[in-house]
């Protein structure tokens, strides 16, 4: 069994990794310490981004200074890339809506929904094709450089409805309809996302080398 950080203060991935990986590894997160640091976005690649964070969290857990014994930091970088808008929202998903300010937070889930139903109103429902896609950057706490670090990646094509629909999930889920699938990843919840989505596949891609180790 490998211990893990889960480089992210966002709650719902922390559940779904914890879903994901933790019945073979032991899955640690923010909700273990009090540290906190924040790490800018800066990168334009899903790959570069979440390489940046793992980094940065495996440089602070080296210091032990949360004393948490994690091996290794896992960052990830995911967002919904719709073809119709030529891949946007993609590395922008999260601050969607804000970028239109110059804000370089994250936004609101339903402003950043909002967004994206305003900006495919006119778009017919055989060309509002997207995907959800998700980076996973790995790098051990005993040598936080990039040299170090290995990505998985998982994707997830489907389309996006023209409301959204279901209470379950977060971002755009309730207005993703994964391929083979009549109801939105909000609609399906938790077991089929588990079993669907591009951070189950990527997850799953981590976990196959981790036990290969």
């Amino acid at each position: 069994m490998s211990s893990l950080f889960i480089a992210t203060a966002n709650a719902h991935k922390i559940d779904e990794f914890r879903q994901l990986l933790g019945a073979r590894h032991l899955v640690l997160s923010f909700r273990d310490t009090s540290a906190r640091i924040d790490v800018p976005e800066t990168a334009d690649t899903f790959e570069g981004n979440a390489a940046l964070k793992a980094i940065a969290w495996a440089r602070y857990l080296a210091i032990d200074a949360c004393n948490l014994g994690a091996e290794w930091v896992v960052a990830d970088d995911s967002g919904l890339e719709v073809d119709a808008l030529g891949g946007a929202p993609g590395v922008h998903s999260a601050r969607f809506a804000a970028i239109d300010d110059g804000g370089a937070s994250n936004s609101p889930d339903a402003a950043n929904n909002a967004k994206l139903l305003r900006l495919l109103a006119d778009v017919p429902d055989e060309r509002r094709t997207a995907r959800f896609r998700c980076v996973l950057a790995v790098v051990p706490v005993t040598d936080p450089n990039p040299s170090a670090v290995r990505h998985f990646s998982g994707a997830c094509e489907g389309r996006v409805t023209r409301s959204g629909a279901g209470s379950h999930g977060f971002g755009y889920d309730p207005l993703f309809v994964p391929s083979g699938e009549a109801r939105s990843f909000a609609e399906l919840g938790p077991e089929a996302k588990a079993r669907l989505s591009h951070r189950a596949r990527a997850a799953s891609a981590l976990a196959r080398w981790l036990d290969g180790r």
